[in-house]
């Protein structure tokens, strides 16, 4: 695996270049970083989750891996020339993009607080109460911005299991992002309490996942296994997540086990 795009799209650096204006998303990430009521949420929500229900990491971690994910994934795009219709249509400004981006990718999961069950319908009025707060803090949205703002970013934060299609670019991002946070920590703690379902042997198959500009699509997604199990990672979950998505011809996706003798290598070309 090569990585000629800095840190292969781990995370996002606020003091870098990037292919948008980041003025907007840069004032706002560190509010989002140091709230204590969704840094709360975000330790709260994987009581029901991981404590009770068993399921892989849904806690602060994996918001963080997404919000990385998703907002690199986002200049990657952007970086490729990929239209994004979520703020234009709204009437908002380009560099609403990637803040519409970074608060959906903090909120998705605060549902997880209800039940683990139906929690992305959870977490559309727990999200929206914190948004009215939030843009209203922020100084450079007034009361109509606000308003198309939560909408997207509600939509985007819907969109993100299957059973919804994204209509917006943003929310896409959201969804296959979500599916990105795929290595060995997220099934960390399962894993240490027993568990040997699917989810949590081919989530420890994966070594690492990396973002890099593409050659043909604007994306390259590179994934390493260490054995074969890693396949229903890739194969299934993450396949679903890019279907529908609208990201389908933006990104290529590779699969390599490195361990095995005789190389499995998985290419994906939605």
């Amino acid at each position: 695996m090569t990585d000629e795009s800095g840190n292969g799209g781990r995370e996002y650096d606020p003091d870098a270049a990037h292919n948008f204006p980041d003025e907007r998303l840069n004032a706002v990430l560190p509010e989002l970083l140091s709230d204590p009521e969704i840094q709360t949420y975000l330790e709260a929500q994987n009581v029901n989750a991981v404590t009770r229900k068993g399921y892989n990491d849904h806690g602060s971690k994996h918001i963080e891996i997404v919000r990385n994910r998703a907002l690199c994934l986002y200049d990657l795009l952007k970086g490729g020339d990929v239209a994004f219709n979520g703020a234009s249509d709204q009437g908002l400004d380009e560099a609403d993009e990637a803040v519409i981006v970074a608060l959906a990718a903090t909120l998705h999961d605060i549902g997880h607080v209800v039940h683990r069950d139906s929690h992305v319908y959870y977490s559309i009025p727990l999200a929206a109460d914190i948004l009215d707060r939030l843009l209203s803090q922020f100084g450079f949205y007034d009361v109509e911005a606000a308003v198309r703002m939560k909408a997207e970013v509600l939509h985007a934060i819907l969109c993100h299991h299957t059973e919804e299609d994204p209509l917006t670019t943003e929310a896409g991002v959201i969804r296959v992002a979500d599916a990105l946070d795929m290595e060995r920590g997220r099934s960390r703690i399962p894993y240490e309490k027993g568990g040997r379902g699917i989810n949590t042997l081919s989530s420890q198959a994966i070594e690492s996942v990396s973002l890099h500009p593409g050659d043909g699509r604007p994306v390259l997604v590179e994934i390493e296994m260490i054995n074969a199990a890693g396949v229903y990672q890739v194969d299934n979950l993450l396949k679903a997540k890019l279907r529908d998505s609208g990201l389908e011809d933006h990104l290529r996706i590779v699969a390599v086990n490195t361990k095995a003798e005789d190389q499995l290598l998985e290419r994906i070309e939605l």
